[in-house]
Formats: C-alpha cells, sequence, structure tokens
C-alpha cells in the first residue's frame, strides 16, 4: 500500500528559527509608517520609507538611534514611545502573515522540526503579534528584544539552542535582513534569505545563506527538503 505521509523525506533541520517582521509577517509597511509618525511628533527629519527599512530587525531603540543619527537617550526614549503610540493606537496598517506562513508551520510541526523565533521585537509586541494570528502554539522558544542583545549579535541563537538543547549544526535562521544573516554566520549556523522582505537580494548574497527564497512556498519546500 502506498504511503499516505505528506512527505516522503527528512527535513533538513532540527531547529527552524525564523525572524518575524518581513519573514513571516508582512509587517514593513506599518512598521514605516509608525517611524515616519514618531518622526513628525518629535519634530526630527521624517526619514523615508527606504531609510526604515534598512533599520527594521534591529531592537527599536539602536535603530532609532541608528535612523536619526543620534546619540541623545532622552530624544531617542521620546521618539521610541511616539513610535510605540502609533503602532498601538494611531496606525491601522494591517498586518497578515504571508501567504502560506501558517501552512508551513503546520507541514514543519508535523516533519518533526522543532520551531523557534528570534525577533528585534519586544515580547509584547511577538505575545500580541501570535494572539493576533494564533500562531504562538507553533513555536517551542522565542528571543525578543528585550531579553538578548540587539541583532546582529548572535545572542538570541546562542539562547535558544542552548534552551533547545540542540546544537548550531542543527538549526537554521531564516530572515528577510542583513542582521538575520549576520547574527547566524557569526556562530557558524546555516541561514537562508528571503527575499521578499526588507533587505535587497544583493546584500543578503554577501553573507552566504544557503538559499535566498522568493516565497513562502519555495522556503516551506527546501526546509522539508523536497524539490525547489
Amino acid at each position: 500500500m502506498q504511503s499516505t505521509s505528506k512527505t516522503s523525506n527528512k527535513p533538513r533541520y532540527k531547529l527552524v528559527i525564523f525572524d518575524w517582521d518581513g519573514t513571516v509577517m508582512d509587517s514593513a509597511d506599518k512598521i514605516i509608517n509608525c517611524m515616519q509618525f514618531a518622526a513628525q511628533q518629535c519634530g526630527m527629519p521624517i526619514p523615508t520609507s527606504d531609510e526604515v527599512g534598512h533599520i527594521i530587525g534591529i531592537s527599536l531603540k539602536p535603530a532609532i538611534k541608528q535612523l536619526f543619527d543620534i546619540d541623545d537617550d532622552a530624544l531617542a526614549e521620546k521618539l521610541v514611545l511616539a513610535y510605540k503610540e502609533a503602532f498601538l493606537a494611531k496606525d491601522t496598517t494591517p498586518c497578515p502573515l504571508f501567504e502560506g506562513a501558517q501552512e508551513m508551520f503546520e507541514a514543519l510541526k508535523s516533519s518533526g522540526c522543532t520551531l523557534a523565533v528570534a525577533t528585534g521585537k519586544a515580547r509584547r509586541g511577538l505575545d500580541r503579534a501570535w494572539k493576533q494570528t494564533n500562531t504562538g502554539h507553533f513555536f517551542s522558544a522565542s528571543r525578543t528584544a528585550d531579553e538578548a542583545e540587539s541583532k546582529p549579535s548572535p545572542d538570541m541563537l546562542l539562547q535558544l539552542v542552548d534552551e533547545l538543547s540542540m546544537s548550531i549544526d542543527d538549526a537554521v535562521m531564516i530572515g528577510d535582513t542583513t542582521y538575520d544573516m549576520k547574527m547566524a554566520q557569526a556562530i557558524g549556523m546555516d541561514r537562508v534569505g528571503v527575499s521578499y522582505g526588507v533587505h535587497a537580494q544583493v546584500h543578503l548574497e554577501t553573507l552566504k545563506p544557503k538559499i535566498i527564497v522568493h516565497s513562502i512556498e519555495e522556503l516551506k519546500r527546501f526546509l522539508l527538503n523536497e524539490p525547489v
């Protein structure tokens, strides 16, 4: 009798670690709008979409300092609060999962993979996103910007493999930014870039990912060791 298994191949990795914004959630437009709102509220030059896109993925306060080229902690904190106000109460831009993301999580879990998240979001923000999308149950562990050093430090990844009792060789980091690629490269962890996020493919390629994929479906097939 023929097997009815969804895939006959063994997944490539035991542990799959996802970035969140721009990798599984289409949130770039909301982040850009909220950062521009914060700049306007605080009397700062309004950054372009490309300028904001470049700092997506870093923890919020370091990202704001880099974006506006400031060292003033008080001003940076004022911008942080204005950004959070916009994100929570002012801006209504939707943040859906990329098409096929939930199905990918289901397929990976069914295949025996352990899933985790390493994100520049704060814990409260990730928990909110999980509640909004009903996806938190897929993930065995996560690290956020207020629980580890900011990307591109590999601190998040080291904490995750330690908590889950995995080796670096068991794991892969999936992300849309050079910060994701750098954090994995720093500890010799495999990495996969996605081209549909905020950083250009040409920049991701310089960090030598195993592959750059152009859709969630292509990512799922790679991780499940199926033809891409």
